[in-house]
């Protein structure tokens, strides 16, 4: 049997979260089309007969401008350090860019096993694939086109990844899917909804905050007390909205993906608070949840 760690790693909005979700089979990081939507760490776990594969989801490597971004892009850094292979992932629509280059270069040289993984490619031109899996070619071995989304090429990149991992038991219970709690997962989806409605900086500027989790005696309903904090004033304006149409919103949208995910009817509440600059700030990163060491 083959098991083992594979750290899926690449630019912001190359598609890592969507393939890692599509590979499991289950949700199990939140998709959006902005930067910084995976801020953690997160796990996600292919089970097979015959394989384990623990796909590590990182942050997107993205310009650090902020405590929280810094913190980010360490995470990514140590991203590559106890894992059995490496995932590079380019979105091939976008075209090579000189930093795709330089850091399949970079990991290429690792001591690890590294395959480049060319995402999106059922809009990506026939000619600017070829030219893409010609150049990445010539420094890593191993170049696997797919769409994650159109389920291209996925077997072969399962193929590729088992063949690569060393032979052992595997890391988790076969049962397990994801080492991150329900409770987690609700703060993601919430999370998930104002990075799709909110425009600009404002998703970027929100941490959630569970108060409450808890089923009902009868076993049926949830309540869910959250707190969605921002940075400024005129952005708690803009996430409340006039008469409170916008919060009512995206709450509706974030309790529908909660009752999926939870399979149980949810009662959610929302309140929505300021702390100015807190992604700058050391004491309420750690409050948020975001690392012991900031």
């Amino acid at each position: 049997m083959n098991c083992g760690s594979v750290s899926v790693i690449g630019r912001a909005n190359a598609g890592k979260s969507t393939l890692i979700n599509v590979m499991v089979g289950e949700k199990v990081s939140i998709v959006s089309p902005k930067p910084q939507t995976t801020r953690e760490r997160i796990l996600g776990i292919l089970n097979e007969e015959d394989s384990q594969i623990v796909f590590v989801d990182t942050p997107g490597i993205y310009k650090a401008e902020s405590l929280l971004n810094s913190y980010m892009q360490r995470t990514v850094e140590n991203s590559t350090e106890d894992v059995d292979l490496v995932l590079f992932v380019i979105d091939a629509h976008q075209g090579l860019g000189e930093k795709d280059k330089q850091l399949a270069l970079k990991f290429s040289k690792l001591d690890i096993p590294t395959i480049i993984v060319l995402t999106k490619i059922d809009i990506t031109p026939e000619n600017l694939l070829i030219s893409e899996i010609k150049e990445l070619g010539e420094v890593c071995e191993h170049v696997v086109p797919v769409s994650a989304r159109k389920g291209k090429n996925l077997k072969e990149l399962k193929k590729v990844i088992v063949s690569l991992l060393p032979e052992g038991d595997r890391l988790f219970d076969e049962n397990i899917i994801s080492d991150r709690s329900e409770r987690f997962m609700i703060k993601e989806i919430m999370r998930e909804k104002i990075l799709l409605k909110f425009q600009a900086e404002i998703p970027h500027g929100v941490a959630i905050i569970v108060n409450e989790f808890k089923l009902r005696e009868d076993g049926k309903i949830y309540d869910i007390s959250l707190d969605i904090v921002c940075e400024k004033p005129n952005h708690k304006a803009i996430l409340i909205g006039k008469n409170g149409g916008a919060i009512r919103e995206v709450s509706s949208f974030a309790r529908q993906e909660m009752e999926k995910f939870l399979g149980k009817k949810v009662f959610l509440t929302t309140y929505v608070k300021v702390e100015e600059d807190w992604r700058n700030s050391a004491y309420l990163l750690k409050e948020h949840g975001y690392g012991e060491e900031v």
